[in-house]
């Protein structure tokens, strides 16, 4: 089973890279598992995130986060050989603190949200397509460091430090 899933891997990873760039396609379903909770399953855009008016956690966690200059540098070092995988939950608390603030951090870093593939889940951790499944994702948020189609990484919720951007620096840095 895991050497299926180990050929699979950078075919699904290039499936998601290339369904990333496709032109303004809605790749996503918009659920409502709870009332009053909007959830979004599938691929998903930062844009789409930041002009709902159901996700005002977004900003609000962007204000008050200074990026770490380690994970900023770590992250300019790779900008042009890694990608990122990025499943969350817009229901999800733990997502709602990592994932603007995973943003913030790119942007300082001048890494290309091309780059990012930003991958919704319902409240019982399934994506479109069983990608979680695929790729053994069973909390969120995750971040799967790639490169070239292999995995290099990953920072699960906030992280085994507490720190999800000293993680993520820690997993580039390895990788340089």
């Amino acid at each position: 089973m895991r050497t299926v899933i180990k050929k699979l891997l950078p075919v699904v990873i290039l499936t998601l890279l290339l369904n990333n760039t496709a032109a303004a396609q809605h790749q996503y379903e918009i659920l409502v598992e709870r009332p009053n909770e909007k959830s979004m399953k599938g691929i998903l855009s930062r844009n789409v995130i930041i002009h709902d008016t159901s996700f005002k956690w977004y900003a609000d966690a962007q204000k008050i986060y200074t990026p770490k200059t380690e994970a900023v540098t770590a992250l300019q070092n790779s900008r042009d050989s890694v990608q990122l995988l990025v499943f969350m939950g817009t229901w999800c608390e733990d997502s709602h603190f990592v994932i603007p603030r995973l943003f913030k951090l790119t942007d300082a870093a001048g890494f290309s949200d091309d780059r990012i593939t930003l991958i919704g889940v319902d409240r019982s951790k399934k994506t479109l397509s069983h990608l979680c499944e695929a790729l053994n994702v069973t909390n969120v948020p995750t971040i799967i460091v790639m490169k070239k189609g292999k995995e290099l990484g990953r920072v699960i919720e906030y992280g085994s430090s507490g720190m999800f951007d000293k993680d993520l620096a820690e997993i580039l840095s390895r990788a340089n």
